[in-house]
């Protein structure tokens, strides 16, 4: 029997129409995350705040019962000069929501918060945590990253991004290398120096042909791409530095480490990571909420994507209304009926679930 949730979604998207409204640009999302703390001071909730995140729990923790945090974020990307809605302004059309952050991520945001409210009802097998938290699209360290140790010890996070409402599975991790071959200065004329190009151009082609030994059901094979290069100063001059940048996108058999430390025992260069945070995550299928998900009808696929499951060393599962097509577009939208459908499906996902069985 579907449960009654009318009030829960006439005030989810209501509170989507309040965040539209207001400009919450990565870095900028102090007057959302108010709007969101108010929200839920509203209904009775104690709400923790730090920087532009905010959560809430359940009720008090048990210590005997797993941990299930909701989250998605509450920044958004810059509207482009495509747009013939005004972005900060909701509009509803024969059913559609236009504004900007509508689809990526406030639908998938307002359907975990109702969907929170409603699980709240009644006792669970689960501690339950919902996060609206900041600095997503740029992956930024003052978002969900900065208040994980606070959250304490997660067992399934479920992160809301639109997909759908079909499940992600697993979500390519990203690293990028900078990349430096070195050689010795001399005159192009003569025949001295040793061209850094040149040493360059072996460790390019292995970047071109490698292959990583394990390959992905649901991604393939880890890519890698040299996307930059950069040497010599002038004509006449052997260049004694060469650099070049290569972009790695990994399937779920890899952790950035392991693949920095394979990529640097087999090519010549400095390969140096920017950073080894955005890390690819995976969840079994054999997962009690995948599980679950496929009862009701939901497929499973793995998303090229990055989100900030990259930044979560625990279980997640990314899912939630709306369609990744329409994210960073212009006249960006979402349907009302899919935030309806967000919450009744993630309830029946998640409610009585038993995380650990």
């Amino acid at each position: 029997m579907m449960i009654e949730y009318q009030q829960e979604y006439d005030e989810a998207v209501a509170l989507l129409k309040q965040l539209i409204s207001i400009k919450s640009l990565s870095r900028e999302e102090e007057d959302a995350a108010d709007a969101m703390q108010s929200y839920l001071q509203s209904k009775g909730l104690d709400v923790n705040r730090k920087g532009n995140n905010v959560w809430v729990w359940s009720g008090q923790k048990d210590p005997s019962k797993p941990v299930l945090l909701l989250n998605s974020h509450l920044d958004t990307v810059k509207a482009s000069s495509k747009w013939t809605y005004e972005p900060f302004s909701p509009t509803v059309e024969n059913g559609v929501l236009y504004g900007l952050g509508s689809n990526d991520a406030g639908g998938p945001l307002v359907s975990l918060m109702a969907t929170f409210l409603l699980l709240s009802k009644s006792e669970q097998p689960f501690n339950l945590v919902f996060a609206a938290t900041a600095e997503e699209e740029i992956s930024g360290i003052n978002g969900v990253s900065s208040i994980l140790d606070e959250l304490g010890n997660i067992d399934l996070g479920i992160i809301g991004e639109p997909t759908l409402m079909q499940m992600a599975v697993a979500e390519k991790g990203l690293m990028v290398l900078d990349c430096t071959a070195k050689g010795k200065a001399g005159h192009a004329a003569r025949n001295e120096g040793l061209n850094a190009i040149y040493e360059a151009l072996a460790d390019i082609e292995w970047f071109r042909t490698y292959q990583f030994p394990e390959v992905s059901d649901l991604f393939g094979p880890v890519k890698m791409s040299v996307t930059q290069v950069n040497a010599g100063s002038q004509h006449n001059v052997v260049p004694d530095t060469c650099s070049f940048v290569v972009d790695v996108r990994l399937n779920e058999k890899y952790s950035n480490k392991e693949a920095a430390k394979l990529i640097q025992a087999q090519v010549k260069c400095d390969a140096v990571p920017r950073s080894t945070r955005l890390n690819s995550s995976y969840i079994p299928l054999e997962h009690p909420v995948v599980k679950r998900g496929i009862e009701l009808g939901r497929e499973y696929y793995g998303s090229p994507t990055t989100s900030d499951q990259a930044v979560m060393s625990f279980t997640t599962l990314k899912m939630g209304p709306g369609d990744s097509a329409r994210s960073h577009t212009a006249d960006e939208y979402i349907k009302l009926d899919e935030i309806k459908e967000g919450i009744h499906l993630y309830y029946e996902m998640l409610n009585n679930l038993n995380i650990r069985s």
